[in-house]
């Protein structure tokens, strides 16, 4: 795995189709700009009925991407807009499963949102190097660093011959103490609240 700078990361993704490797407040993630999703896909022997997380640095980088006006949840018969929730978690373990938005922004994969293509997983990190990626990139598709149906890597040697290809950062960018080793929690919206997908750590 060719190790680069943070600067080259960005430079690299921004310009030409790419897969890297960074760090996140979860585990490691495996992430391509999100027109090159297919690349994610392939390097994990993925199955495409099975969607990826759209991570961004802030809401306001992921609203272009889901209906906001639907999203909205039942909880203790009253009416909480999703966004109440994100502002609470995020940065954070919490990924969130949202009706698509009709027009989203051109660089969208439809590969990202797998087979159900109505809905798409969105979530901010809270991890500082994941942060700083990604306001410099915009949104990317990602997902845990390891191959189809094998836990999260968490090893940067792991990740590195399991992903020959993909860029990464420097070994000591991945500290475990900020990282909690265990994949976010999966909520998605429904017209009767939050269907749990994935527990982590995040309580709704």
């Amino acid at each position: 795995m060719p190790q680069v700078s943070l600067d080259k990361m960005v430079q690299v993704l921004t310009t030409q189709p790419a897969l890297v490797s960074f760090p996140t407040d979860t585990v490691p993630a495996l992430a391509a700009a999100p027109a090159q999703a297919a690349l994610i896909f392939a390097a994990k022997q993925r199955p495409p009925a099975k969607p990826l997380i759209l991570m961004g640095a802030s809401l306001s980088d992921l609203l272009p991407y889901v209906s906001v006006e639907e999203s909205v949840m039942v909880e203790k018969s009253a009416m909480v807009e999703w966004q109440v929730i994100a502002q609470r978690h995020w940065p954070g373990q919490l990924t969130l499963v949202l009706p698509v938005s009709s027009r989203p922004p051109q660089d969208l994969s439809p590969l990202l949102a797998g087979t159900e293509a109505s809905t798409l997983g969105i979530r901010v990190p809270a991890h500082p190097v994941a942060l700083a990626l990604l306001s410099r990139t915009g949104p990317l598709a990602t997902t845990s660093a390891n191959l189809s149906g094998q836990p999260a890597l968490s090893d940067i040697t792991a990740i590195a011959k399991t992903f020959p290809k993909a860029l990464t950062l420097a070994p000591e960018l991945y500290q475990k103490d900020a990282s909690s080793g265990t994949p976010s929690t999966i909520a998605k919206w429904t017209a009767a609240g939050w269907q749990i997908l994935r527990q982590g750590e995040v309580q709704l």
